[in-house]
């Protein structure tokens, strides 16, 4: 017959004890970790000003259109377009040109023109410090 040991009683009560105490630090530590989560999501971000039309101008007529407008974020678009009554360029004929400021700084500014040949467009960067 077997003889009843008190230390192997004990030991096992402390593995369980620890093991409890563990999972309790766990479960503490993963709440806080969602909480703290939680909390960097839920921040706004900072508001922008809303971007206001300064400039807008539009004329449409049987022989074609043009238009242009700008924004108080330095945003801009123009474009003019012509019909074509010829046999050789029949069709529409158009140019314009768009500018923004990227979200790195850069200048952006695209010149286009649309005809028979498609669309071509030709685009420059510039950085704000080398416009001054």
């Amino acid at each position: 017959m077997m003889a009843f040991n008190f230390n192997d009683l004990q030991l096992t009560y402390q593995i369980f004890v620890i093991w409890n105490w563990l999972r309790q630090l766990l479960s503490c530590t993963t709440l806080f970790a969602f909480a703290a989560l939680a909390l960097v999501l839920a921040q706004e971000e900072p508001t922008k000003a809303p971007v206001e039309i300064v400039k807008q101008d539009s004329e449409v007529d049987v022989n074609g259109y043009n238009f242009e407008f700008e924004t108080s974020d330095g945003t801009s678009r123009q474009e003019q377009g012509d019909y074509k009554n010829d046999t050789e360029q029949q069709g529409l004929s158009v140019k314009g040109s768009y500018r923004y400021i990227a979200p790195d700084g850069q200048h952006i500014q695209v010149t286009y023109v649309a005809d028979k040949n498609g669309y071509q467009p030709t685009e420059e960067k510039t950085t704000e410090s080398s416009q001054s």
